[in-house]
């Protein structure tokens, strides 16, 4: 019987974690694994609702207001599916508490000690067995968000921005053992590679 971690991808916009997410998905599919897939903001009927909300090109929020539609959203992933399927079912989640404190704390300025407070309350027990720190350079950052489809609020924010919150995931992550670095200005098919068997390792 396989073991079901709650996996979670980090890492500033454009850094490659929703490509490897796709990548895993098809890999588990293949070799029937089940699994949940969850992003944030988004993933239940409710988040995807309030992603909407905070998404939106022109809208325009408080930073605490943004921080706490943030919070508004992973509870009702952890409430409606996190919950109901940990240790039942392997879990991916595109985000999850580290991109709050990283773009919310060291790229919003707002109290870390506050952000603290408010998700461990909300997570709980529901802690990531595993995080990929997806990592981009400034070159391939710009290159990929202009070549984007569909763009949101957060993909318009100045390059200073950007390298603030990754400094911030790099302060955050760099030194936990749970935790794979993943240089994503290497080919998707390397940095695919190392994914999936660290993963293949983790069930």
């Amino acid at each position: 019987m396989y073991k079901k971690p709650l996996i979670i991808f980090e890492g500033i916009d454009g850094s490659g974690k929703t490509t490897q997410i796709t990548n895993v998905i098809k890999h588990f599919k293949k070799k029937n694994k089940k699994f949940v897939k969850l992003r944030e903001p988004g993933g239940s009927r409710n988040s995807e609702i309030i992603r909407n909300i905070i998404l939106k090109k022109n809208n325009k929020f408080d930073k605490y207001t943004d921080l706490l539609l943030y919070i508004a959203a992973r509870n009702e992933n952890i409430k409606n599916i996190i919950s109901k399927n940990y240790k039942k079912k392997i879990i991916l989640i595109d985000r999850y508490i580290y991109s709050t404190i990283a773009y919310q704390c060291y790229g919003m300025g707002i109290n870390r000690n506050f952000v603290r407070v408010i998700n461990d309350y909300i997570v709980k027990k529901y802690k990531p067995t595993h995080i990929f720190l997806h990592l981009v350079n400034e070159k391939n950052l710009k290159k990929r968000l202009k070549n984007r489809l569909i763009n949101n609020r957060y993909d318009y924010f100045k390059s200073k921005f950007y390298n603030k919150v990754q400094k911030g995931f790099l302060k955050l992550l760099k030194n936990k053992k749970n935790v794979t670095i993943v240089d994503s200005n290497k080919s998707i098919k390397e940095n695919k590679t190392i994914i999936i068997n660290k993963i293949n390792k983790l069930i």
